[in-house]
């Protein structure tokens, strides 16, 4: 199979460690020409940008801020002449609590990081790959896209809005070329998901039963995955919600 982002200019938010690190190293192995790594966390996305197989760069950007990602985005196309792929990635969890219990601060953090700020790249980044008549975006749901997250109202929230955000953005923009998917994680081996389950050990081993091989998913797993559907070989999906969590989901 040829190189799956030959010659692409990408932009992965969330790139500092995970999914997010994994899969800005597979698009460069996959051939991209540039790979720029997004993260509040600067020196994760630095270490990641350092770690690619060929060119990238990184910047240091709170993804909930619409004109520093504005900025971000307009940099990188004013630099490197296109976006290609965009992987809209960040985010973050909580502790499981009762709805009841759910705060408002919460609730908003939740929102404002796992949705609003999909929202916000997407709308920068569609901007200019409707300009250049072409364009891939995959956006990071969950499972909890699709099923209730025990004890995480916000977090089901917010990530069953990503998948409607990824339906309606495939929707008007496929006849200028673009397509938008999501992928939806199961239960990964990422560092959010350790410090969730730190010194839990009953917790721990629920949540590496909670699909049909009975172990946590690689980030690069679901990196691979994200790769295939920015790539070209995925040219006629589009609005879909692709689940890669070990058949979780089946039972």
């Amino acid at each position: 199979m040829p190189d799956l982002a030959t010659g692409a200019v990408v932009f992965v938010t969330g790139g500092a460690s995970g999914i997010g690190r994994a899969a800005a190293q597979q698009f460069s192995v996959e051939g991209a020409s540039h790979v720029v790594v997004a993260d509040v966390d600067i020196s994760g996305a630095e270490h990641t940008a350092a770690s690619l197989a060929g060119p990238g760069s990184s910047i240091e950007l709170d993804v909930t801020d619409d004109a520093a990602v504005a900025a971000a985005i307009d940099g990188l196309v004013a630099e490197h002449g296109r976006l290609d792929i965009a992987f809209n990635n960040a985010g973050v969890n909580d502790v499981p609590r009762a709805f009841h219990d759910l705060d408002a601060a919460s609730w908003d953090r939740m929102i404002r990081v796992n949705l609003s700020s999909v929202f916000v790249c997407m709308k920068h980044e569609l901007r200019h790959m409707a300009a250049a008549g072409s364009g891939s975006i995959v956006n990071t749901s969950s499972g909890a896209g699709v099923v209730a997250a025990p004890g995480l109202p916000h977090y089901t929230a917010a990530k069953h809005g990503v998948v409607g955000l990824t339906k309606a953005a495939a929707q008007e923009y496929a006849r200028q070329g673009i397509r938008v998917n999501a992928v939806l994680p199961g239960s990964t081996d990422t560092t959010m998901l350790q410090s969730f389950i730190a010194g839990d050990e009953g917790m721990a081993k629920i949540i590496a039963s909670s699909n049909i091989h009975g172990r946590l998913i690689e980030p690069d797993e679901i990196a691979s995955a994200v790769v295939w559907l920015a790539s070209p070989h995925a040219g006629m999906v589009n609005g879909q919600s692709l689940i890669v969590d070990g058949g979780g989901l089946v039972r």
